[in-house]
Parts: C-alpha cells; structure tokens; sequence
C-alpha cells in the first residue's frame, strides 16, 4: 500500500504519460490510485485518529452541497472527478505512515521528483523548450506538463520539496548529502526561474521559520529582512514590483474584492464549487478567499479546520521536542548517582513551564548518563538521537506548510492534491509520534471543533479589512 501510494505519487509528479508516446493514453494514475484504495481497503481501512478523516469528505460533501444549491446536480460528478484523488491519496498516505522511516522515504520521493522538474526547468530555460516538448511561457517562465502547466503551480512544489530535501541530506551519508544538497541547488534555481514572487516569499518564510526555531526570533527577523532586500535588488525575480497599484497585484486585490461580493449573496454554500470565474474573469488568486466564495461558510469553516489541524499538530510536536531536547540536556549536566535525591534535583532543574514528558525523560535518562559519562552515546543517548531526528522530520513539516501557505495566500490552489498530499504526511506523522509520546493530545472534533468557528469569523473578518485597506490606498 505505502510503496503503491509513492508510485501514484511519482506519476502525478514526473508525469511521463504526459509526454512519453509509449506511455500515451494509458491509465497508470487510476491503476495505481485504485490498488492502492484495495490496498487500504483488504487492510481493513485503518485511519489513525485525527479530525482530518472526517473534515475532509465534509468538505467534499459540502462542495457537492454547493453544486446542488447553485442549480448543478449534474456538479456533483464534478466534484468527486476533481477532489477524489486527493481524497484518496489523504486517506492512504495518511494511514501508510506509520513509522518516521517511512516520512523520511516520502520526503525522498517527493524530493526527487521535484529534482526530475527542476532539471527539466534548467533545461527549458537554456534551450527554450525541455524534453517534455514544453517550451517557455510567453512571459519567458519555466512551465512543465499537467497540472504543473502553470509556474506558479510548478514554484508550489519545489517550495513544499526544499525543506523536505534540507532533511534528507542531514540524514544521509557523505555521497547522499552532496546529491541532495546539489537537488536543494537545483530547486532554489528553479524556483528563481518560476519567477514566481510568491514562491519566492515562502522560501523566505521557510527561512524565517528554521531560523526561528534554531537561532531565535532576532535572527530570524534581521536575516528574512536581509534577504527580502537581496531578492528586490535581484533581476528577473520581479520583487521590485511588489505594489498594489501594479497590474498584477491589482487585479488580485479585485479579485479578492470580488470573492467577498460572492460570499456577501451566497453566504452558506457559496457560488459553487470551481464556479468563481463565472462571476469573475479571474479567479481568486487566494486560496482562502476562492473556498470561501465557491463553498460559502459552511465550507470555509471545514476546510479551515481541515489545514489548521496539521499547523496545531506540528506546533503541538514542535514544543514538545523543543522540551525534550531541553530535559536531555538538564539530565546531561547533571552526571550523577540513580539516588531519589537526585531524581528530584533533576526534575528541579528544568526550565519553568515543562511539562509531565519532559519531567518524566529527565528522571528517565538522569540515572542512565550518570551510569555512562557525560558526552558519551551509550545506553539512552540512542533514544535523544532519535528525538533528534524526529524534531527534525517534524521542523521540515512544519516549514513546508508555512512555505505552502505563504505561497497559497497569493495563489487559488485550495484544491490542489499538493496541499493534502503534505497534509497526510501531517497526520501520519503525528499520528506515529503519539505512539511514542502518550502526553501528545489526540485531538477530536468534540473537543476542540467549535474553536474554528470564531477563528473562521476572524479570518474572514481580517481579510476583508486587508481588502478594504489595500482598495483604498493611493
């Protein structure tokens, strides 16, 4: 099922039936999609617990809703052709991970085939027309086959993969770090040849996010600062344009402007799923705003609490790591004898606000450190490289959704398989770590599901106020 699903993957990414005439006309994503579905399926269709397994066929229930409401019965078809695989692909991918191996192995494939893109760019961008037989856009961007046609789309994949890839070649030995590391080269040039200034936006809120979390917010800010300037004072990255009276930014701002017009008439339901552009010549160009207009409330609260889940998640993981890694180093300084005594001298030394696992990995590993000799990597230390290494799949996930998000806020991709591609291996992976973490919370519906609607209200009402504001400057 794991390696079907990865399959799947690596066709709706490289995409050789697209471009291969021996491939042509075959059905190799439905194949592999559908055995990976009888896969889960003879599993016993296991989910772990997580609220996304119900909020996501919601949201599509919601979105056929929309469809019924506008007038479309017919829409309904419609709905489950466009969401369905990514429906599929959630729920098995999700289910598949269930060992931080297997997250590693899926930042792998996905990286990969990201480097495979990346490469296909270079080329284009040098020749004029890549192997795929696609050429350049008008404007001069890189652009691929399918559902990459677009470079914004293209630049939202090699966001998501360039943290994936930072974490693979960390892992790796000394060959596998300098291919990696000549893939996370590639990337960042094709991400400079999309041309795309929201791609460009999120690298540097990738940025902000790993500096923040490894060198303090002062760094963070200062260098994400610095290279906002580096890359306004590059050629081609069209950052200097960054105005709202410019065309392009403009026509976003109406268009926004347009998205709360349709949810202003079509509150609940919305105008209909896929149906913006016949209100609008253009669409969106927000990912928020387009679920808003197209599934009205009803569907932005579901699928706003579909994405806030995977952020609150890897939070969730992100703090508890963080508190982990801190009671290893308390146990560490403290090299002495396994006596009550100073089982309480290390509960004692850890910073305010630790939580019960963090007491408990001090008073664990204490003893074992004591019994070993500080700096060494005997007995326990094997389960603080393993924090490591998780705290560092979970950094990388969390990266990648800011990085997604930053880039989706100036982009209509609500709907793209990317974003619950990234969020399935969300959920797998938390999923996983609660195995071995019993203080993680297992969220549910019943307990914390009403929060998203107020913060579904303050969305919205900060969006509009962010409309209202850039309509009314001169």
């Amino acid at each position: 099922m794991f390696l079907l699903i990865l399959v799947y993957l690596a066709f709706a990414i490289v995409r050789p039936q697209d471009f291969l005439p021996g491939m042509a006309g075959l059905p190799v994503m439905s194949l592999t999609l559908l055995l990976a579905f009888v896969g889960w399926l003879l599993r016993g269709a296991r989910t772990p617990g997580a609220p996304q397994f119900l909020l996501l066929p919601l949201f599509v229930l919601i979105a056929m809703a929309s469809m019924v409401v506008n007038g479309w019965s017919g829409g309904m078809e419609y709905v489950l052709e466009q969401m369905g695989p990514s429906l599929i692909v959630f729920f098995v991918l999700a289910s598949a991970i269930d060992d931080p191996r297997r997250t590693a192995t899926t930042f792998a494939v996905i990286g990969l085939c990201a480097m495979v893109l990346a490469l296909h760019s270079v080329e284009q961008a040098s020749q004029g027309v890549g192997w795929t037989g696609m050429t350049l856009g008008e404007d001069g961007r890189i652009r691929y086959v399918g559902i990459f046609n677009d470079p914004n789309d293209l630049g939202l994949l090699f966001v998501m993969a360039l943290p994936m890839l930072f974490c693979v070649a960390a892992r790796a030995g000394f060959l596998g770090r300098w291919f990696w590391r000549a893939g996370i080269v590639l990337l960042l040039a094709g991400i400079y040849l999309t041309k795309s200034r929201g791609t460009q936006l999120a690298v540097l809120m990738m940025g902000a996010i790993w500096l923040w979390q490894k060198r303090g917010p002062l760094t963070a800010g200062s260098l994400s600062f610095a290279g906002l300037v580096g890359l306004m004072l590059l050629p081609s990255t069209r950052m200097n344009d960054l105005d709202p009276d410019e065309e392009s930014a403009f026509g976003r701002v109406d268009a926004w402007y347009e998205g709360f017009d349709m949810f202003k008439t079509h509150p609940l339901f919305g105008v209909g799923f896929g149906n913006f552009t016949d209100y609008n010549t253009l669409t969106a160009h927000n990912s928020f705003v387009l679920v808003l207009a197209e599934t009205g409330f009803l569907g932005f609260v579901t699928w706003l609490a579909f994405v806030g889940y995977g952020f609150w998640m890897m939070w969730r993981l992100l703090r508890l790591q963080a508190g982990l890694a801190q009671a290893a180093q308390v146990a560490a300084a403290h090299v002495v004898a396994a006596r009550p005594q100073t089982r309480l001298a290390l509960v004692r030394a850890l910073p305010a606000g630790a939580g019960v696992e963090q007491r408990r990995v001090a008073v664990a590993r204490g003893p074992a450190v004591a019994a070993t000799g500080a700096g060494t990597t005997a007995g326990t230390t094997a389960e603080e490289r393993q924090d490591r290494a998780e705290q560092a799949l979970s950094l990388t996930l969390f990266c990648a959704l800011c990085g997604f998000f930053t880039a989706a806020f100036f982009l209509s991709r609500s709907y793209n398989i990317m974003l619950y591609t990234l969020a399935a291996i969300v959920v797998g992976h938390y999923a996983t770590l609660r195995k071995r973490h019993d203080t993680l919370p297992r969220f549910t519906l019943s307990a914390s599901g009403w929060r998203w609607l107020p913060i579904s209200l303050m969305v919205i009402a900060a969006l509009y106020v962010l409309v209202a504001v850039l309509l009314r400057m001169p």
